[in-house]
């Protein structure tokens, strides 16, 4: 069994473990949600507030590892199979480390969740630029448009601007540690023109090459 693999089993089951646990001393409703201020503005059942990070790893893990397995190019995920896994591992390692985060909260070791959980989706962003600069044309994994499923050439032209891309939102989002209020413009609205930029670039690339 890889180290990837043996890393992620044993985080996932630490985590239930954890859950087990705390969950007697718990209060019936948990806090689950922050404002950008880090104040909670949301809660859920104990049951879910608990139990959902654990069991999203767990499913997460077990899409990541079946989705490549359908791909009718799943020649080409081989060819960064090493990034990939790599990539599996930190969004368990990310989910791990929002579980925990929820965890120390509710037991009253209070912080402000927005300085604590926004470098490691700043992290978070960053792997999945890399993961997108080393990715291959296949059907489950990146950004998948018409035209990059169309062609080599446009999936790796659209892939290496959406590395580039992915990674100076990571930047953003670590700006936003000094302009928490300011999070909507600095992260939300850059990441959605982002997507609608990648769609039409991926088109605009497929056509060129087509013009040739």
């Amino acid at each position: 069994m890889k180290k990837t693999t043996i890393a992620i089993i044993t985080l996932i089951i630490i985590s239930f473990i954890i859950a087990i646990y705390v969950y007697p001393i718990f209060p019936e409703e948990v806090a689950s949600h922050w404002n950008s201020k880090g104040e909670v503005n949301g809660y859920m059942p104990k049951f879910w507030g608990i139990f959902l990070m654990p069991l999203m790893s767990l499913f997460m893990f077990g899409l990541f590892l079946f989705l490549p397995k359908l791909d009718p190019l799943k020649k080409n995920v081989k060819k960064f199979k090493g990034f990939y896994n790599e990539f599996i591992l930190f969004m368990i390692v990310f989910f791990f480390y929002v579980f925990i985060l929820t965890i120390l909260y509710n037991l009253e070791i209070i912080f402000n969740m927005t300085y604590a959980i926004l470098p490691a989706i700043a992290i978070l962003f960053y792997f999945i630029g890399v993961l997108l600069e080393k990715s291959k044309r296949n059907w489950f994994i990146g950004i998948k448009t018409p035209w990059t499923l169309s062609s080599d050439y446009v999936w790796d032209k659209t892939h290496k601007l959406g590395s580039r891309l992915f990674k100076i939102i990571a930047a953003l989002v670590l700006i936003g540690l000094f302009y928490p209020d300011q999070g909507i413009v600095l992260f939300i609205i850059p990441l959605i023109a982002m997507v609608i930029w990648l769609y039409v670039y991926s088109y605009v690339v497929y056509k060129k090459e087509k013009s040739k």
